[in-house]
């Protein structure tokens, strides 16, 4: 009799999950995505403090982070209404739904590396 393995979410359409695995950590495995997203998860923040909370990143490069994760949708750029106008970062509801499963993957690290 042959011994069959139990689905898992990841069979039920290969190819598909596949490329949606791929776009997702397109993003998210590029270095400091997911940390401005589970930063981000707080509250909204400016520029200045946010680079502040996420540590040794470059502006240049927290620059280029921010709009790539807004050109995808996760998180959005507001201009407030005080003087002088600033600009305020926060999550996208697309944002948000990544914030469990970061917090899953900070769990599985804590168990599993060093």
């Amino acid at each position: 009799m042959a011994r069959t393995k139990p689905p898992t979410h990841l069979e039920h359409a290969p190819p598909a999950c596949e490329a949606a695995l791929g776009r997702a950590f397109g993003l998210l495995g590029k270095r400091w995505n997911g940390l401005v997203v589970a930063v981000l998860g707080a509250e909204p923040l400016g520029f200045a403090e946010l680079r502040r909370r996420i540590g040794p990143i470059s502006d240049s490069v927290l620059s280029d982070r921010l709009a790539e994760l807004a050109e995808a949708g996760v998180i959005e750029r507001t201009v407030t209404d005080t003087r002088p106008p600033g600009v305020r970062y926060g999550l996208t509801p697309a944002g948000e739904a990544l914030l469990p499963i970061l917090e899953q993957i900070a769990v599985w690290a804590g168990d599993h590396l060093d």
